[in-house]
């Protein structure tokens, strides 16, 4: 199979219409359709079937599809294993929560335009669940998850975990709560009888915060349920509760941070790839980049 026609049929299949692939490599529609006419005769079966006034995949294209994304991952490993001086191209497809897009992510879309402008990334936001999800359907090549030190989330063996970073958390409190010290029991223990905010689509900070209660020796109110840090805080500000927010999180009118420590909670950022991906170039001098 010509590995070009792979990279047509692939295209198509993510971007719905040969008119949206020619805008993209800058081929005509004409050229799209011949050469995947060819791919069709070449594995001797149709890739395309009429869907009213456009074309869509057969089931043997998506599944041909699928295929080309390890094919051309291989063909791009084994061109920069033979010249290792080739710059690398193609697109990145990137699943990833919110801070991370917006701390990690964009400092790396700049670096790359700059650098490697071969090289594109399609990001879109999802919690660490749908993300690994989306993942094991091969519907990204790359997730940005995030566990907890005192909630370890599980690893599939055919995943390829990367360390990004590490950050501490504390428990945030409205202003003018009372103060407290000592370890981390010591300091919950004072708000058991507070209502408390969780994430409302990842588990892993209720189970921290569950956790610290329990070495407190009660059973957390969890009342209140958000994703959005910033939420959190206006939530915490309205005075509907307490909650775990980063360490370093910006001071902010109306909320004060109380450390916590023996044990100190801390979030842990990680990329995930499937086992062999990650050596396709692209997506390498991501992986390279991020854990810069």
């Amino acid at each position: 199979m010509d590995v070009r026609r792979l990279e047509l049929l692939l295209a198509l299949s993510r971007q719905g219409s040969m008119h949206a692939v020619s805008e993209t490599l800058g081929v005509t529609t004409s050229t799209v359709s011949q050469q995947i006419a060819a791919l069709a005769k070449e594995v001797g079966t149709p890739l395309l079937e009429p869907d009213g006034r456009r074309v869509r995949l057969t089931p043997a294209g998506r599944r041909l599809a699928g295929h080309a994304v390890e094919i051309l991952a291989a063909h791009e490993a084994a061109r920069a294993d033979l010249d290792p001086s080739a710059e690398p191209a193609g697109t990145v497809r990137i699943a990833a929560f919110h801070t991370v897009i917006r701390d990690t992510l964009l400092p790396v879309v700049h670096r790359l335009a700059a650098d490697h402008p071969a090289v594109r990334l399609e990001i879109q936001e999802q919690e660490p669940v749908e993300a690994r999800a989306m993942l094991e359907r091969d519907e990204v090549d790359l997730v940005v998850s995030y566990d907890y030190n005192l909630a370890p989330a599980p690893h599939d063996p055919a995943l390829v975990v990367t360390p990004l970073w590490e950050r501490s958390w504390s428990l945030a409190v409205p202003t003018r709560s009372r103060r407290t010290t000592g370890p981390a029991a010591d300091v919950v223990a004072a708000f058991a009888d507070s209502d408390w905010i969780v994430n409302s689509r990842d588990s892993g900070d209720e189970q921290v915060v569950r956790t610290l209660a329990a070495l407190a020796g009660f059973e957390p109110r969890i009342t209140h349920r958000a994703d959005s840090l910033s939420l959190v805080q206006e939530m915490i500000t309205a005075g509907l509760g307490v909650a775990l927010l980063f360490a370093d999180y910006p001071k902010t009118t109306g909320i004060s941070l109380r450390r916590l420590r023996d044990p100190e909670p801390s979030m842990r950022a990680h990329a995930l790839t499937r086992r062999g991906r990650d050596a396709w170039p692209p997506l390498a001098l991501l992986l390279t980049l991020l854990a810069a």
